[in-house]
């Protein structure tokens, strides 16, 4: 299993999309807080996902989830999946994007890279123990995140 990839701008750069669950029943939102790395000697994706967010519940009870990425062309639709929430609407048929089961998990056919993850760890980000710049920009309004770490377990380009 190998990927190439500048790690520091996948994320931020190039949005992203978070799914879990299963083809009966899942979410996903677009992430743009994220890393790639390796803990415990495995191949892991780190991805943070507010505690008010619909897509959380669904990180909380899979063991699977993905991240995926998206050529440019797609940002319109990436844009509907992180403004809307799953709980209000269809969210899914309303993006455009073609969802796509795979091992244990979801992500779309306009994919151009699906990391497969077993959830490993989840922790909730304190922001008590933050510096108070990022806990006042960040967290002064809005829910905390949870960190989620993932083991790869496929990459499907």
């Amino acid at each position: 299993m190998t990927l190439t990839t500048d790690i520091f701008s996948k994320f931020d750069k190039q949005w992203a999309l978070l799914t879990a669950g299963n083809k009966d029943s899942f979410n996903t939102m677009t992430v743009s807080w994220g890393g790639l790395g390796t803990i415990w000697s495995k191949p892991v994706a780190t991805v943070y996902v507010r505690t008010s967010r619909y897509t959380h519940e669904f990180m909380d009870r899979e063991d699977y989830f993905t991240v995926s990425f998206y050529p440019e062309k797609y940002k319109k639709e990436l844009a509907v999946l992180g403004a809307k929430s799953g709980r209000d609407m269809d969210k899914m048929n309303a993006s455009g994007l073609t969802p796509k089961a795979v091992e244990n998990s979801m992500t779309f056919e306009e994919a151009e890279l699906t990391l497969v993850c077993k959830k490993l760890f989840m922790q909730n980000l304190d922001p008590a123990n933050m510096n108070e710049d990022i806990r006042n920009t960040f967290y002064s309004k809005d829910a905390a995140h949870d960190m989620y770490i993932g083991e790869v377990v496929a990459i499907l380009e």
